[in-house]
C-alpha cells in the first residue's frame, strides 16, 4: 500500500533532510522498490508551502537530492505511491495542495463517477488536475471546509460522512495539515495508521525511525517535541498507538493533540480486499 508520513514540530523549525536523503531507509532509496511516485510537501517558518514530487523514483532525479537538502518547516507530509488509479504523472502524485492545505491519502475509494457529480454540485470539481481517487477526495473535503467556514474538521467529518454513504470504500486513511495545524483520519479498519506523541522530546541518543518502507535518523530532533503519524509503527517505542477506526485526530500549533471519533460505522459500500481490481488488491497487501 501506498505508504504515509506526518510529522508536526510545533513551531520549531527542523530539516526535511534526514528523512528524505540521509536515513538508512530514505525516501530516496524507498523510491528504488516504490517507483510510482514520491512526494513531500511541508510549511516552512514563514507559513508558506512547498511541494516537491515527482511520477518517477527519487533517485532518479538530481535535482531532488538538492531540494531536499534546502526544506526545511514546521509540519511535513511525505508519501511513497504505488499507483492504483491514474497515470504516473505529477498530477497524480502526492500530497496535493488546496487552498493552501497540504493532502495525501492511503487506500481506495471507488464510484469516481459519482464523486464527480458531487464535485460539480459543490463547484470544486476545477480543483481536480488528475485521475486519482485521492485528488477528487481531497476536493470534496475542501468544499465541506469552505462552507463550514474554513473549520477543517468538519469539513473533513462532512465529506468522509457523504464518501461513506454514497461511493464504496476499502480504505481512506489520509493526513492534512496547514502551517500550523495537522489532522490525521483512519477509516475505516482496513488499513492501519499509527501516532508516535513525543511531546516530552524524550528520545534515545538519537531518534530511530524503521520501517520496510520509511525509516529515519533524525538527531536533530533529539530533545524536541514532536508528533509522528505513519502507516505503520517506525521503531520500538512503546508509545506507537493505531488510531481508532473512525477517529480523526489533531495537532495544533501549541503541541495539543486532540483525538474524536467523528464515523463510528463502516461504510455502507464496504469494499473488501477480495473485491478490489487485481491491481489494487496487491497494493493493499501487508508487505505492499
Amino acid at each position: 500500500m501506498c505508504r504515509l508520513f506526518g510529522l508536526h514540530a510545533g513551531t520549531k523549525v527542523v530539516t526535511a533532510t534526514f528523512w528524505l536523503l540521509d536515513a538508512p531507509d530514505s525516501l530516496a532509496a524507498q523510491s528504488r522498490r516504490n517507483p510510482d511516485g514520491t512526494g513531500l510537501g511541508v510549511f516552512d517558518a514563514q507559513g508558506d508551502s512547498v511541494v516537491r514530487k515527482q511520477p518517477v523514483a527519487a533517485w532518479h532525479d538530481t535535482a531532488f537530492a538538492a531540494e531536499a537538502h534546502e526544506l526545511t518547516g514546521t509540519t511535513f507530509l511525505a508519501h511513497v505511491r504505488y499507483a492504483t488509479t491514474g497515470d504516473l504523472d505529477v498530477r497524480n502524485t502526492h500530497p496535493f495542495l488546496q487552498d493552501g492545505r497540504l493532502f495525501a491519502h492511503n487506500g481506495v475509494i471507488e464510484g469516481l463517477d459519482e464523486i464527480d457529480e458531487r464535485l460539480r454540485a459543490v463547484g470544486t470539481d476545477d480543483l481536480v488536475a488528475g485521475q486519482t481517487d485521492s485528488e477528487r477526495m481531497f476536493a470534496l473535503i475542501t468544499a465541506a471546509i469552505r462552507s463550514f467556514d474554513g473549520d477543517v474538521a468538519a469539513g473533513i467529518t462532512e465529506a468522509l460522512r457523504w464518501l461513506a454513504e454514497s461511493v464504496p470504500i476499502f480504505s481512506a486513511n489520509l493526513l492534512l495539515s496547514t502551517a500550523t495545524d495537522l489532522w490525521a483520519l483512519r477509516y475505516p479498519d482496513s488499513n492501519p495508521l499509527y501516532v508516535l506523541d513525543r511531546r516530552d522530546g524524550a528520545t534515545p541518543d538519537a531518534l530511530e525511525l524503521r520501517t520496510d518502507r520509511i525509516r529515519a535518523s533524525a538527531a536533530e530532533l533529539t530533545g524536541r517535541p514532536a508528533v509522528v503519524f505513519a502507516t505503520e509503527p517506525m521503531d520500538d517505542d512503546p508509545r506507537w498507538q493505531p488510531l481508532t477506526p473512525g477517529e480523526l485526530v489533531h495537532v495544533d500549533a501549541d503541541l495539543s493533540v486532540t483525538g474524536r471519533l467523528v464515523l463510528p460505522d463502516p461504510p455502507r459500500h464496504r469494499l473488501t480486499r477480495a473485491q478490489l481490481r487485481p491491481a489494487a488488491a496487491a497494493a493493499q497487501g501487508a508487505n505492499s
